[in-house]
């Protein structure tokens, strides 16, 4: 009997031991569970992929697909990844708000600083004064051009190449900067809102990321040539002062694929490609967004 009863009492044993450390797994897989949860829950509901809070940024951001978004009263498109896209323009004014509503969830609200950037300005004197002032017919033709222009600007398409990594549509030196500023005789004139690349006349202009060709002009005043490529969620690239133009309104072009050639059409004083990026009518610095330009 006492070896049945020392059999029974080291199976009751084992039962209990094994009892007590399926408990202790379960207890450490709830209190596991619950911290990942707890983390889940802490977590913010978006990150940026790309961009700064500073004058002239182009910011990317990501999060939960159907989640609705809202940057300064603008409702932003949201791609099917959880994607979207807003810009700060060259004189962007803090604070700027965004918001957020995941699926099912309560808006989170931040509010941002904008980081001021300093400007070059350049002031030139003994300009002819039709130069500074245009005549009243020159006056009427750039306000109709203005129209159109404006109307190209607020496409909201739900295409996402602005997403991909951009790439310089042409390779040069750079001969001008975004934000820099002249002066004419004294008087402030609109700052330049994108690079120049010193480059020659008929040199071939590629798409610096995916998009349909949404304005296409041969020679409008200030930018001659003029074509702009839609990359979806309101971003496009302005590429002016082209002498030859190989699209149409409506044309899909892929990344790196030409789309025209240079020159020195409308208000210039020699021939380079002038490339900017505009988030509807705010504009954003194409060189910071892009990189630095690559050794030829």
């Amino acid at each position: 009997m006492k070896n049945v009863d020392d059999h029974w009492r080291i199976a009751a044993t084992r039962k209990l031991l094994k009892a007590r450390i399926s408990w202790l797994l379960i207890g450490c897989w709830t209190l596991l569970l619950g911290t990942v949860m707890l983390v889940q829950a802490g977590d913010p509901s978006y990150r940026l992929v790309k961009g700064t809070w500073e004058q002239g940024s182009l910011l990317i951001g990501e999060t939960t697909p159907g989640s609705a978004v809202v940057f300064d009263g603008r409702k932003l498109l949201v791609s099917p990844e959880g994607l979207f896209v807003f810009g700060l323009d060259r004189d962007a004014k803090s604070p700027v708000l965004l918001t957020i509503t995941a699926p099912g969830g309560k808006p989170i609200v931040e509010s941002h600083t904008v980081a001021k950037r300093k400007w070059d300005t350049q002031p030139l004197t003994g300009i002819a004064p039709k130069y500074v002032d245009p005549p009243q017919e020159v006056q009427d033709r750039i306000a109709a051009e203005q129209k159109i222009i404006n109307a190209a600007r607020r496409r909201d398409t739900a295409i996402s190449d602005f997403a991909t990594p951009f790439v310089w549509p042409a390779t040069g030196r750079i001969s001008g900067i975004f934000g820099s500023q002249r002066i004419l005789n004294g008087k402030p004139k609109s700052p330049h809102y994108g690079v120049d690349v010193a480059v020659p006349t008929g040199t071939p202009i590629t798409a610096p990321a995916g998009g349909v060709i949404s304005l296409a002009e041969p020679d409008l005043y200030f930018t001659g040539g003029t074509v702009f490529i839609d990359h979806g969620h309101g971003l496009q690239s302005v590429m002016v002062h082209l002498s030859r133009l190989d699209v149409k309104v409506g044309d899909r072009v892929e990344q790196g694929q030409p789309v025209a050639l240079s020159g020195a059409t409308g208000r210039v004083t020699g021939p380079h490609l002038h490339w900017g990026l505009y988030w509807f009518g705010e504009k954003v610095d194409a060189q910071k967004h892009t990189g630095a330009m690559p050794v030829r």
